[in-house]
């Protein structure tokens, strides 16, 4: 199964109304960036235990860590929860960057250093968001 196939089976696979949300979340990052490289990750790691939620993934990047390795991993991701969403933006340096750019002009939710957190899609500024996104497929890899 390919990636595409792996993401629509999992947003097919979501309760009805987190399923249409998850589904215009996967179509906004898209159409912010139609070219982007598309991933799925399904929360567990290499023993098979559940260490996340899953995650769809857009974009691309290199995680390099302190002893040295490299990892290529998605610059945003996509996840739902028990109680919403989580978009996950990667990359950034400064972790006060999200809520002191978005955080008033975004509605309910949620923003740490890399991360937006919302109930439902009713509660944020769809438009903020895709500005978010924007920003995030504009960092260098």
């Amino acid at each position: 199964m390919n990636v595409q196939e792996q993401i629509a089976q999992h947003i097919a696979g979501q309760p009805e109304a987190k399923r249409e949300e998850l589904q215009k979340l996967h179509e906004l990052a898209l159409q912010v960036s139609p070219a982007c490289r598309q991933w799925f990750d399904e929360g567990v790691d290499e023993t098979g235990k559940v260490v996340t939620n899953p995650t769809i993934g857009y974009g691309f990047m290199v995680i390099r860590y302190a002893n040295g390795k490299t990892k290529e991993f998605f610059r945003i991701g996509i996840s739902a929860n028990k109680t919403g969403f989580s978009v996950y933006i990667l990359g950034i340096d400064d972790k006060k960057f999200l809520a002191g750019t978005y955080g008033e002009k975004i509605g309910k939710a949620s923003i740490t250093g890399y991360c937006i957190k919302f109930r439902t899609l009713k509660d944020i500024n769809i438009d903020v968001l895709a500005e978010a996104m924007r920003y995030a497929f504009s960092l260098p890899q």
